[in-house]
């Protein structure tokens, strides 16, 4: 079974992709950066605002596939400076529990979409 997942309460797709897919029980979200649902412009600030935004998209492609952030098993982060870790670290810790969180990679990389700072991606399982 595959299903698309979408919502409004999350950025749509900038280019040939989808929020996530649900395949059998695990649901694989692509990638958010801190782009406002609303607005499609950047959140303002710093990384740490630009993790809160994230996040939030996160959590609402979650909700849209009736799926919580204690389903999560993998996490991806990719940061444009590995200076920004503590910050991004915070904002994520916040959203987990320290008992049962995901397994996780952090890398940092040359750039990302939009020249953002912070861009995370996800595997849940029911």
């Amino acid at each position: 079974m595959r299903k698309i997942i979408t919502t409004t309460y999350a950025p749509p797709p900038i280019g040939p992709y989808n929020q996530a897919v649900l395949a059998n029980d695990t649901l694989y979200l692509s990638g958010q950066i801190g782009l406002n649902p609303l607005s499609m412009e950047m959140v303002e600030g710093g990384v740490k605002e630009e993790a809160e935004q994230v996040m939030e998209n996160l959590k609402a492609v979650l909700e849209a596939a009736e799926m919580t952030f204690s389903q999560v098993v993998k996490t991806s982060i990719f940061l444009s400076d590995m200076e920004d870790f503590g910050q991004v670290n915070e904002v994520y810790a916040a959203y987990f529990n320290n008992d049962s969180s995901p397994a996780r990679e952090t890398i940092a990389v040359k750039t990302l979409p939009k020249n953002v700072k912070v861009e995370i991606s996800m595997i849940a399982v029911k």
